[in-house]
């Protein structure tokens, strides 16, 4: 997708590079699509986020500068505003900048806002496409989104706010036992969202997957329930980006209809908490 320039910009576009604001998907370098490993490969600047695997920039080109752009929860070294202004600084030298960003640019990534400030500078600027954490995470796992008679509809939320900023969601709405929820960066709220959820109607007993590192070498996940995620979370010690996928679609988890090679392990006796370790 393009992003309009004004006339002004396109008249000088044979001086400016140009930037591609691309999605890197989930971690595993095999999901990036084509579009996404060939603009990788032919960057003469990669602006990256720390959601971005090291399996991924290692097929970037030795030639290519690497730029750390990495936020963490509590830690932003590098402010959006000055994220914003290395994109358009190196543009303006006529390079061919490619700004990695975990999962899809559009999706919890911020990406918009960068569009925004480089269409205001005159700066051509496309975007590509990934495969969010969600996407990943249930291929993965085996999880679908939605699911004939467990869930027919799916809401994606950030569990990430700005600091002493609530979080403000139509929280009955969420509470749908119809709809499958997919929590986002919610790791350090997801006490609140668990109370919310079930102060708003439901049930305790709703299964939770939690996912570390999804898709990549490092993948961890922990099968619990909405009274129990955040004990779980926090005797399994799970590090690392952590996606929630709550609701009846996580009883599939450890059902032959979708992924037969886990029923075994799963069936287990007396195992309260059911983690796996991905093996590759």
């Amino acid at each position: 997708m393009s992003i309009p320039m004004s006339r002004a910009a396109a008249a000088s576009d044979r001086t400016i590079g140009k930037v591609f604001l691309v999605g890197a998907g989930p971690g595993d370098p095999e999901l990036l699509t084509m579009k996404a490993a060939r603009l990788i490969a032919e960057a003469e600047v990669i602006v990256h986020d720390r959601l971005v695997s090291a399996d991924i920039l290692a097929t970037a080109p030795a030639s290519a500068e690497r730029i750390d752009v990495g936020k963490r929860a509590g830690s932003h070294p590098v402010p959006q505003e000055e994220i914003n202004e290395i994109l358009i600084r190196q543009a303006m030298r006529g390079r061919t900048v490619v700004r990695l960003k975990g999962g899809d640019p559009f999706i919890f990534g911020r990406g918009s806002e960068e569009a925004l400030a480089l269409r205001a500078a005159g700066i051509r600027c496309d975007v590509v496409p990934g495969i969010t954490a969600a996407q990943g995470c249930a291929a993965a796992t085996g999880v679908p989104l939605t699911h004939r008679g467990l869930a027919n509809s799916v809401r994606f939320i950030t569990g990430h706010c700005r600091a002493d900023a609530p979080l403000d969601f139509d929280w009955a709405s969420l509470a749908d036992p119809a709809t499958t929820l997919v929590v986002y960066m919610g790791a350090a709220n997801i006490a609140e969202i668990s109370d919310q959820l079930r102060s708003h109607g439901m049930p305790g007993t709703t299964p939770v997957l939690a996912i570390a590192n999804g898709t990549m070498r490092h993948e961890r996940r922990i099968v619990s329930q909405l009274a129990g995620i955040v004990r779980d979370v926090s005797t399994a010690r799970l590090d690392g980006p952590l996606l929630f996928i709550i609701g009846e679609v996580v009883s599939l988890y450890a059902s032959g209809e979708v992924c037969p090679a886990l029923q075994s392990i799963m069936s287990a006796p007396g195992r309260q908490l059911r983690e796996l370790a991905h093996a590759w």
